[in-house]
């Protein structure tokens, strides 16, 4: 599968747009759920195929957009029982319904734990066979979502390019866990932007900064997201943010005093 042309040029001019008005420190990343048959893009590593390895899913984006590397994980790869079942490549039970990886961990009590399991953005059970994730640059296949980790000026930036055509506001659902679930199927659900709060996983195992955050939108928006970064670059809203440095500073009185003596030098 090899993504059309005009998608892809949208999608480079996407990534020109994020270095020129973003910055961001790790490669944006595009994002696609392969159906079941649906074969793996040429280019994309499958770990447990090419490298016996088995990468869960916030691992595998950390990899990607550090690496640089396209990856596709799924039924065969994902370890993580959260993020299998969330993403339809494992059928859930009655423990995983009932909130048993929550309990004693994020709640004290099962009515909690359940609850918050509910709450978890899923897919169908075995719609998507995998998950394939590749830098914006790398591309080889069409994605449906893009995402962007920096810190809270660069995602604040992302957030204005969103909302300048439509206005209106960005409205982002948190669970404190499972970030890769409010990354991809958030917004593959919702067909909205999202700003997402890394959970313990991506830290621990995807090698999220405490500094970081996350922005994920419909890649089908890539346009719309450039001309937004344009237009709020030339408003005045720029990243790096330019602070308020232009004043005559006022120095300590001992330089005040030291700085007089050398006017008084001037004069000799």
């Amino acid at each position: 599968m090899t993504a059309p042309a005009p998608l892809l040029a949208g999608l480079a001019s996407l990534d020109e747009a994020l270095g020129r008005y973003v910055r961001p420190d790790t490669f944006p990343l595009g994002v696609r759920m392969l159906a079941p048959g649906e074969p793996v893009p040429e280019g994309v590593r499958v770990p447990s195929r090419d490298l016996g390895e088995q990468w869960i899913v916030c691992q595998s984006i950390g990899i990607a957009r550090r690496y640089g590397w396209s990856i596709a994980v799924g039924k065969e790869d994902v370890i993580c029982p959260l993020a299998a079942v969330a993403f339809g490549f494992r059928r859930g039970n009655a423990r995983t319904d009932a909130g048993e990886a929550a309990l004693g961990m994020y709640c004290s009590e099962p009515e909690a734990a359940a609850s918050l399991e509910s709450s978890t953005w899923k897919f169908e059970p075995l719609r998507y066979e995998r998950l394939c994730v590749a830098p914006l640059s790398r591309l080889s296949f069409e994605p449906e979502v893009v995402i962007v980790y920096g810190n809270s000026a660069q995602v604040m930036r992302l957030v204005n390019a969103a909302l300048h055509a439509r206005g209106g506001r960005i409205e982002s659902s948190f669970g404190g866990r499972l970030d890769c679930a409010e990354l991809v199927i958030q917004v593959m659900r919702t067909g909205e932007p999202k700003v997402v709060l890394p959970c313990n996983g991506d830290r621990v195992f995807g090698m999220a900064q405490d500094s970081e955050m996350a922005f994920s939108f419909p890649a089908e928006r890539a346009p719309e997201i450039v001309r937004g970064l344009e237009a709020t670059h030339k408003g005045g809203v720029r990243f790096p943010i330019p602070v308020a440095m232009r004043a005559t500073v006022s120095m300590p009185p001992t330089y005040q005093d030291l700085f007089a003596s050398l006017a008084d030098g001037d004069q000799a």
